[in-house]
């Protein structure tokens, strides 16, 4: 009787697997195209050096911070971070959250020394000498005056940028988890190509104490936020949009709007390398 109960109970677990990759098949197919387009965007062939590095640094800089920002809003949405403590939502989800908080905002630096990503970032724009003051300048007004648009305008972030953390927190402020969750999935976790990591290492061989903090960075990313990461994103989105047929299409919507906001993000940074050359040449 026991092992009847038992196999019933598996074939229940793998239906449910089943029926949760589907939606998920789904979504990975409909946005393969708008992954295509980022993966083989004509920004990394247009990094020939390291200004030109600094200059994509400096835009996907403000992607890195809003990726911690819509972590830390899955964790407050869907743990308790309050006190009293009382248990919030489904422990699964709860683990797969705090696993990945846990990676990307105590990771170590090169020295061992306990650093966010996005911390870690800042360290790498600082050794190769990209320009760190809009994004410091916008978190402080940020800080200050909780004003986005008074942030932006004070500290000059470039428009592409400030169009990708607007759509960020268009996402974040809905106060849907499993948007929050779609998002952070499919459209933030696996989008550092092959290529672009290349061209790092070329510029790494050449200049190694410019360089070398931002491969390190890199080399993370690919390590804490590769297929580990990724699967528990996956688990979690799984778990937020469960058997909700509307919830899995809001989330194929906003996923497709957020890759589109990156493609929008990346044309921005080639405009500005294609503007820096021109200038240079004239």
């Amino acid at each position: 009787m026991l092992r009847m109960i038992q196999s019933i109970h598996s074939k229940k677990q793998v239906d449910m697997q089943a029926e949760m990759s589907a939606p998920i098949e789904k979504i990975r197919k409909s946005i393969e195209p708008l992954r295509q387009e980022i993966i083989h965007h004509k920004v990394y062939d247009a990094i020939k050096d390291i200004d030109d590095l600094k200059i994509f640094m400096q835009y996907h800089v403000f992607a890195v911070w809003d990726f911690m920002s819509i972590l830390k809003t899955l964790q407050n949405n869907l743990t308790c971070t309050a006190v009293p403590w009382f248990p919030k939502g489904d422990a699964n989800t709860r683990f797969l959250i705090n696993e990945i908080v846990v990676g990307e905002e105590a990771d170590v630096d090169l020295q061992g020394n306990r650093k966010s990503h996005f911390e870690l970032y800042l360290d790498a724009m600082n050794q190769c000498g990209a320009n760190t003051n809009h994004i410091l300048q916008f978190i402080q007004e940020l800080k200050n005056s909780g004003d986005f648009e008074k942030a932006f305008a004070n500290s000059d972030v470039p428009a592409a940028a400030q169009q990708f953390v607007n759509f960020t927190f268009q996402i974040i402020n809905s106060g849907k988890e499993y948007l929050q969750s779609a998002i952070f999935t499919f459209g933030r976790e696996d989008l550092i190509p092959s290529m672009f990591i290349s061209i790092v290492n070329d510029l790494n061989n050449k200049f190694p104490e410019s360089i070398r903090v931002f491969k390190y960075y890199l080399d993370r990313h690919i390590e804490v936020d590769g297929d580990h990461h990724s699967h528990l994103a996956l688990q979690m989105t799984s778990n937020l949009c469960g058997t909700n047929e509307q919830y899995w299409v809001e989330a194929e919507n906003a996923t497709i709007a957020s890759l589109k906001a990156r493609i929008a993000l990346w044309d921005g940074v080639y405009k500005e390398i294609l503007s820096r050359k021109t200038v240079a040449a004239g």
